[in-house]
């Protein structure tokens, strides 16, 4: 009941004013649940006009004046974690040690969700995990973190140690969430942001070999810009025997239409949509490629070679059918906000001239592009030619903003390893991408030449299942 003095819409606008985002996650998923509606706080409000409002006549009964506001629709979303057993121990501890914290950087999205919840659909969840220490590397002016640090009471540290020791000197924590991306960094070279995820990750791993154990780690993005950094990340979980997660939130994000693939699927050609900077928007859109590839008939084999070309050599070599720009077509057909769609090849250069795709070839003989627009649109798309089918099958993901769905399935998925020590699904998809995109950016810093791989010919692993797919 929303009756009597204590339910009054100023008492519970103040007790809002009061209260921490976190408990109010809580508070309105439960008030959802009740069947609260929040037009009670409006006393100006008018009913929702629908088909009940039609009964209404004038001068009839007075309970015809009575009418059922829109119901709110019961959450079906499947989260990762609702496979876990309800949880008997404590919440697991975590540290979560990142290079900048504002709104909307990495850190918010994630460490964020860690301490607050978070809501999909009308679904609020609250992770079976506490934030118990942070490290920030910078501090810009919109710096978010000390603030996040001091409301919720926990401590921040100067350094990964302090944080996963709690200022002691043996590991005090249950997992790491490591978020090296944003922050003041320089770029090499190549074009590659240096951010220190290596270092980071290695001051991680001097607490765990001085204390003895290890717990699960999550890097956000991809492990490094260089595979020889990423490669020696990967080898020290695999040598003390720790779970670890990495990647992008697009591959898990909502997808319009619904779209996965089951391992096995037979693939003749497959074209994944991204936009963007060729390295940072460049991984996700590889990784959201690999999602779907890797399931091919044989397991991922690994890859052999990869190029890029820009402008005009992407275009001619679409002609040449080097590419197939028709799965480009389909990629973006989901797309609401393109008005008058191009169609065939002529029409895609005129409306995207200087777009840059990526060439990969894999060892099973299996080639997949990625195409990043530059001024035809800013989606994450996919599509391919699946065998046995007349057809191409796209799908569009839907990274919503400001919710940020995206995000919200990525924590749940990490919560699913902090929870059981086990990854959601294999860091080694993102061992490969990290692979693939630095000699992409070696392939653009030498004109766009074919860049042969023999590191990572035989770099193989098995998928996961999808989450929530049927």
């Amino acid at each position: 009941s929303c009756t009597g003095p204590a339910s009054s819409p100023g008492r519970f606008m103040s007790d809002l004013r009061r209260t921490t985002r976190r408990k109010f996650i809580h508070s309105a998923g439960s008030m959802a649940v009740a069947g609260v509606s929040w037009s009670l706080l409006d006393s100006g409000s008018k009913p929702l006009v629908g088909e009940d409002s039609a009964a209404v006549q004038p001068g009839g009964p007075e309970q015809d004046f009575v009418l059922q506001s829109q119901p709110l629709p019961t959450p079906l979303v499947k989260l990762p974690t609702d496979a876990l057993p309800d949880p008997e121990e404590p919440k697991k501890r975590i540290a979560a040690i990142t290079t900048a914290y504002f709104k909307y950087s990495h850190a918010d999205d994630i460490i964020t969700k860690f301490i607050e919840g978070y809501s999909i659909v009308g679904r609020t969840h609250l992770p079976h995990c506490d934030v118990v220490s942070m490290s920030i590397e910078q501090f810009p002016p919109t710096d978010i973190g000390r603030g996040m640090a001091a409301r919720y009471s926990i401590p921040l540290f100067e350094t990964p140690a302090g944080a996963l020791t709690l200022g002691g000197d043996q590991l005090a924590v249950d997992g790491v969430l490591l978020i090296g991306e944003h922050g003041d960094y320089p770029k090499n070279a190549l074009g590659q942001q240096l951010y220190p995820r290596r270092q980071l990750f290695e001051q991680i791993v001097e607490v765990f070999r001085s204390s003895g154990r290890s717990v699960p780690v999550y890097n956000d993005k991809h492990l490094s810009f260089s595979w020889e950094n990423a490669r020696w990340m990967y080898e020290q979980s695999r040598e003390l025997g720790f779970a670890m997660m990495a990647g992008s939130s697009v591959p898990v994000s909502w997808r319009r239409p619904p779209l996965a693939f089951r391992s096995g699927i037979g693939l003749d050609a497959a074209l994944a949509v991204g936009y963007g900077g060729l390295e940072s928007y460049g991984f996700h859109t590889l990784e959201f490629l690999q999602t779907f590839v890797e399931r091919r008939a044989g397991g991922e084999s690994g890859v052999v070679a990869v190029q890029v070309l820009e402008g005009d050599a992407a275009w001619e070599a679409a002609g040449a059918g080097r590419w197939p720009s028709e799965l480009l077509e389909t990629a973006i057909g989901p797309v609401s906000g393109l008005p008058d769609k191009p169609s065939g090849l002529a029409d895609l250069r005129k409306r995207d001239p200087a777009a840059a795709v990526f060439l990969i070839e894999y060892s099973d003989g299996f080639q997949a592009t990625a195409y990043l627009s530059r001024g035809m649109l800013g989606e994450f798309c996919f599509a391919a030619k699946v065998r046995g089918r007349p057809e191409p099958v796209g799908t569009q993901c839907l990274v919503l903003k400001p919710q940020r769905d995206h995000f919200s399935f990525l924590c749940n998925h990490i919560e699913v390893m902090f929870r059981t020590g086990r990854a959601s699904y294999p860091v080694e998809r993102t061992y490969l991408v990290t692979g693939v995109l630095a000699a992409l950016m070696h392939s653009h810093a030498s004109g766009g030449r074919r860049v042969e791989t023999p590191h990572l010919r035989n770099l193989r692993y098995t998928p996961a299942e999808e989450s929530g797919a049927g």
